[in-house]
């Protein structure tokens, strides 16, 4: 199984940025692949849709979420 980021994948924060009012676990969608795939634009919108923060994360700062069952083994 991959964690590779993808374009449009829903991701979670891993970290608090209360500059930036987030905290860990919140939901945003990635919209653009930077510096060659090690960072990534991710869109926070609320229920409506409505985008209330945009910026730049490294990889290490958000966790790719899947919503199907994955085959294979999984390290626990």
């Amino acid at each position: 199984m991959t964690d590779a980021v993808k374009l449009l994948d829903v991701v979670a924060l891993t970290v608090n940025l209360p500059e930036f009012n987030l905290r860990r676990g919140q939901v945003g969608t990635v919209v653009e692949i930077l510096a060659e795939g090690r960072a990534f634009e991710i869109e926070f919108s609320d229920r409506t849709g409505r985008t209330y923060e945009s910026l730049g994360l490294r990889a290490e700062q958000i966790m790719v979420l899947h919503f199907e069952p994955v085959s294979g083994d999984v390290a626990a």
